[in-house]
């Protein structure tokens, strides 16, 4: 593709969503994670409140001003059938208030096809408050969260990504590992839950979830929607009903498919792409052994005995590779740059990374981490980088898993610290607050969760950031 500017700040890169400032998770297609406004951490001391109700919680996303909805599913690996769920909550009362965290509407369980994993919601432009769980879609009211439409989706595997395009179309993908075939996307209408078209079989499989931007080719407003492979990362021109591949409108782009990985190599896969300063950013090394055990089930995620310790994250990584952050440009696929940013082997980890374009010299700075072996970093790659061209500013000693927030206008990021009480005590996974400059502990908060996962937080009003993970959430507020 030639003429591609991107429109970062374009209305109609949202049109397909209700327009508030968190309506899905990362806070959009690009999932750059950005909070509108200051988060100054440091001003005050941090409240929080929290609820446990035993449920894998995976992500809110605000509707109208302070109208949240909490998506997630039951951790039923075993035993009684898992089903997904959605909630409505409060936060108009302001700070960290206990009762904003207890639901004001339910939606009633939603099949999910027996499988296990972590789904997504979005808040709608037409209204409705969307949920894909395992081979389920629904469309949800907004006020009771009664089902308005539901689909039992082609594909019969957990999917995990889930956006909104221009047109209002949902786009969904469902997950397969190396030698699982090809990830399928489905493409809907989002009044019926109509297919649009049948759905796209890529080539290779996919574990992350979509992305996706507005670009302009030669004076012409064209959406993009990329998926990371096994080996490569893909890129989809998005066209009109009727057109692209099984008439979904989705072409793959030919002359945008750079190789991360080789097959059985050195490194894992990829889970989700941060589509920001022009690139796309990924880090690899997502297929640790609990994703693995989940994903060769079948159905996904149940077993015929509780799997226990089968599904902990911080299992040894099933490979020798250290863990990397790679870059390449959304312009050429062979501008590309890679770093370790750790040097220890077997690195894992179960959420992407985040780039930060307007901090530091050059394209600003990306924050990078390993789950397994802890660690988080700031890595900065200047503007015309060349392979390699990328410099560790700076390590802090925490174990983070979680999708952070950064807030881009004071400069800070926002992501958990998970300590695992191997010393005797109690585990906790607490939020940290981070100068993404320098890489400075502004501030350390626990969350009252004793389970650290790969979920999201997303930025709420009022300098606040809500916490979602395994059996527990966390609403916390900064003055």
């Amino acid at each position: 593709m030639t003429g591609l500017d991107r429109l970062e700040g374009r209305p109609g890169a949202r049109d397909g969503y209700w327009p508030s400032a968190w309506p899905a998770e990362c806070g959009g297609n690009r999932r750059q994670k950005a909070a509108v406004g200051r988060l100054d951490a440091a001003a005050g001391t941090a409240s929080v409140a929290s609820r446990r109700n035993g449920r894998w919680n995976v992500m809110f996303v605000e509707r109208e001003l302070d109208q949240w909805y909490l998506g997630g599913t039951m951790a039923a690996f075993s035993g009684p059938e898992p089903y997904g769920w959605v909630e409505r909550l409060d936060l108009s009362t302001g700070g960290a208030d206990p009762e904003a965290l207890e639901p004001v509407a339910q939606s009633p369980p939603l099949p999910c096809g027996s499988h296990v994993w972590c789904g997504s919601i979005l808040a709608h432009a037409n209204g409705a408050v969307f949920s894909v769980n395992g081979s389920y879609l629904h469309k949800l009211d907004a006020g009771d969260l009664s089902v308005l439409a539901e689909r039992r989706l082609p594909a019969d595997r957990s999917h995990n990504g889930m956006l909104a395009l221009r047109d209002g179309t949902i786009v969904t993908k469902d997950l397969r590992l190396e030698g699982q075939g090809g990830t399928t996307l489905t493409r809907l209408e989002p009044d019926s839950l109509e297919l649009v078209g049948e759905p796209m079989v890529l080539p290779e499989g996919s574990m992350g979830r979509i992305a996706a931007d507005v670009v302009d080719v030669d004076g012409t407003a064209i959406e993009l929607v990329y998926v990371t492979g096994t080996e490569h990362l893909w890129r989809l021109v998005v066209g009109e009903p009727g057109e692209g591949t099984g008439g979904c409108g989705l072409e793959i782009d030919p002359g945008w498919r750079p190789r991360y990985r080789a097959a059985g190599g050195r490194h894992g896969l990829s889970w989700d792409l941060c589509l920001s300063g022009g690139d796309c950013w990924i880090m690899d090394c997502g297929d640790i052994e609990s994703v693995r055990a989940i994903h060769t089930a079948m159905p996904n995620g149940r077993f015929d005995e509780p799997p226990g310790n089968r599904l902990s994250w911080r299992r040894p990584a099933p490979w020798p590779g250290a863990q990397r952050l790679l870059r390449f440009s959304l312009d050429d696929d062979r501008d590309r740059a890679e770093i370790e940013p750790f040097g220890t082997p077997g690195g894992g980890i179960i959420a992407p990374p985040v780039h930060v374009p307007d901090l530091g010299p050059g394209a600003g700075m990306t924050i990078a981490w390993d789950s397994i072996n802890g660690g988080l970093a700031g890595v900065e790659c200047p503007v015309g980088a060349v392979p390699g061209d990328m410099d560790v500013t700076w390590h802090l000693d925490v174990r983070p898993s979680m999708q952070p927030v950064v807030y881009p206008d004071s400069g800070e990021l926002v992501i958990n610290d998970f300590t695992p009480g191997d010393d005797g005590g109690p585990p906790s996974d607490d939020l940290v607050v981070v100068d993404i400059a320098t890489g400075s502990l502004i501030d350390r908060v626990p969350t009252g969760s004793r389970v650290a996962n790969g979920m999201f937080l997303s930025a709420a009003s009022g300098c606040r950031v809500l916490y979602a993970s395994t059996t527990a959430v966390a609403l916390v507020a900064w003055p």
